[in-house]
């Protein structure tokens, strides 16, 4: 029996965050999530969502003329079958984004997956569940990402910047606000007065659509 992952939504939209912002891209949403950030913005993907075969979600994506898909969630790695999808994507040509945090291992990973992953702040209520580890296996394709919702959070999220040298080890180090509970320019100010090599993250679907539109 082939392999089922349960999916929130399927999607082609314009890619709203990391450096690929800007680009069409294809979405696969997949259902469940193993922690519950205070901020979260896809509750709604934590139960639920239809068992599609590997096979249904490729002919899905191959309904759109687009290269690049991203595996999000949720948590994708909560579903261990995501590793196969990850790989049945590459095969077919796919340039494969997946975001996901840093709480479940990321070696699985075929080598080619460009990883987006976040380092959980203390104002989301999970950091604690953070697995160091993970950053061993980050390369210079990669990219690290730190949801702020306060000065508090910024603070936290630029020792561990230095702490484990990331702005070397990886693509990109995104400060992206908690949209809706801090000022962007707030953290704007912050990195050009601590001169920190970071990049500034907005989530540009939120300003494109409404916020909390589904599907972009």
């Amino acid at each position: 029996m082939q392999k089922t992952l349960r999916i929130t939504e399927i999607y082609h939209s314009i890619q709203g965050e990391s450096t690929w912002v800007g680009l069409p891209c294809i979405f696969v949403r997949l259902a469940r999530c193993n922690l519950r950030c205070t901020w979260c913005d896809t509750t709604y993907s934590f139960h639920g969502g239809p068992a599609t075969s590997i096979d249904e979600i490729l002919t899905q994506c191959r309904e759109y003329d687009c290269s690049l898909v991203e595996i999000t969630g949720g948590e994708p790695l909560a579903q261990p079958e995501c590793i196969d999808l990850a790989e049945f994507l590459i095969e077919e040509g796919y340039t494969v984004l997946i975001e996901t945090s840093g709480s479940l291992p990321i070696a699985p990973l075929p080598g080619s997956v460009i990883k987006i992953m976040d380092l959980k702040c203390p104002g989301s209520g999970e950091c604690a569940k953070n697995d160091y580890s993970n950053i061993e296996i980050l390369s210079d394709r990669d990219e690290v990402k730190f949801v702020i919702a306060d000065r508090g959070d910024y603070d936290w999220a630029r020792d561990q910047t230095d702490k484990y040298k990331l702005i070397d080890r990886c693509k990109a180090v995104l400060f992206a606000p908690a949209f809706g509970l801090i000022e962007p320019k707030a953290i704007a100010d912050w990195i050009t007065e601590d001169s920190l090599e970071v990049r500034l993250q907005l989530q540009m679907h939120k300003y494109v659509w409404l916020p909390d539109q589904k599907g972009v």
